[in-house]
């Protein structure tokens, strides 16, 4: 595997989207921590800014897609499937929020008629080898987005079989990449360059790991899970801290993913990395060259220390763990008036308060939203 590690100009990452049926204030500016060191943070104004984020991201013509669908953002849709139900109880919801239904019924149409649906990005509109790139990756993001909506419900849906059945159809089943998919690329970190495959098969790892094994008993179920980890372990070293944390996450419930030095050297390099003020920095985690040559950022910020947070806390026995108590007390800390946790584009500078300018935002603002739930259903710290 080799990976790209240049930085190009950024288009939206992959899609998927529906008909937007709702309309939404606009997202107010990043005015920095509403209230730092105060140790609390605005459950519903995160939520807030997720949904209008992902009302927005419907509604955006760009995304607009076939069949009354909408394009599948692995910054946006993806961590807000992931993360947008942690917040339900906390904010006293009886049923998912409207956007995200709205979301969910774009997926499971798509993935009802797969055979049908045509490819976000074409090889005759965006060079060779775009539609396949495009239709794998889909598979891949649907099936991750639909695992993560059943863990809740604490079932595998028929629809959700579905999805991780079209995903198994596009794995690699030879070559040096066995066991992973073919990945869109438009060399964008951290979403859609070559490193990037590695990363969404990780992702997959984690919903599968935490998905009941009764509804993985099937041979061939067993035979693809068997695939994706040997590709996981197999291409590891060679990958960003950014991807081997997702391993690292997903390990928790996979304990066979990384062996206990694997382990170690992880905690150790994640641990040296760590910021005066408790927190992590994006470009400490995936190096690359911005394609303006701008600097990238070098304070902390909420993608990198949310991810890491969340790996931690899957993995790190004791609850007060330096390492990790700072980046809780970080995320705490840092959430914005407007209730998203800011993060900047890997790729080039960009103005934050423009809509793709939030994309890296709208994963931070997930991420950390998931961490500080997950932390408050444990035991303190």
């Amino acid at each position: 595997m080799k990976l790209y590690r240049a930085g190009m100009y950024v288009l939206p990452a992959l899609c998927l989207a529906g008909l937007s049926l709702w309309r939404t204030a606009p997202v107010h500016g990043f005015a920095g921590p509403s209230n730092p060191g105060a140790g609390t943070w605005d459950k519903a104004a995160a939520a807030k800014y997720l949904d209008d984020r992902e009302v927005w991201w419907q509604g955006w013509p760009r995304a607009q897609k076939d069949h009354g669908t909408v394009c599948i953002s692995c910054h946006t849709n993806v961590p807000y499937a992931m993360a947008r139900p942690a917040l339900r109880a906390a904010l006293h919801e009886t049923s998912a929020a409207a956007p995200e239904t709205v979301m969910i019924a774009s997926v499971e149409k798509r993935v009802g008629q797969w055979g049908e649906v045509v490819p976000f990005y074409s090889d005759a509109h965006d060079g060779a080898g775009k539609t396949a790139e495009s239709h794998s990756t889909e598979a891949v993001m649907n099936a991750v987005i639909l695992l993560s909506y059943d863990a809740n419900l604490g079932r595998v849906r028929p629809i959700t079989r579905t999805a991780l059945d079209e995903a198994w159809a596009l794995q690699l089943q030879a070559g040096d990449d066995e066991g992973g998919w073919i990945w869109q690329n438009f060399h964008l970190s951290p979403w859609e360059s070559n490193e990037s495959s590695y990363q969404g098969a990780a992702m997959l790892m984690l919903e599968l790991a935490s998905t009941s094994p009764a509804a993985l008993t099937s041979p061939e179920d067993a035979r693809h899970l068997g695939l994706l980890k040997s590709y996981l372990r197999k291409h590891y070293a060679e990958q960003p801290l950014l991807n081997q944390l997702y391993v690292y996450w997903a390990s928790a419930k996979a304990s066979e993913l990384l062996d206990a030095a694997q382990h170690g050297d992880l905690l150790a390099r994640v641990r040296k990395l760590q910021q005066s003020d408790g927190g992590w920095k994006i470009a400490s985690l995936d190096s690359i060259d911005r394609i303006d040559k701008t600097a990238q950022p070098a304070e902390s910020d909420g993608y990198a220390t949310a991810l890491v947070a969340l790996a931690l806390e899957a993995n790190v026995s004791d609850r007060k763990d330096a390492s990790l108590r700072g980046a809780l007390t970080w995320l705490e800390d840092h959430q914005g008036k407007d209730g998203r946790w800011q993060a900047a584009s890997l790729n080039k500078q960009r103005d934050p308060e423009s809509n793709i300018g939030k994309f890296m935002s709208d994963t931070a603002t997930a991420y950390a939203a998931l961490a500080l739930e997950q932390s408050a259903a444990k035991p303190a710290l």
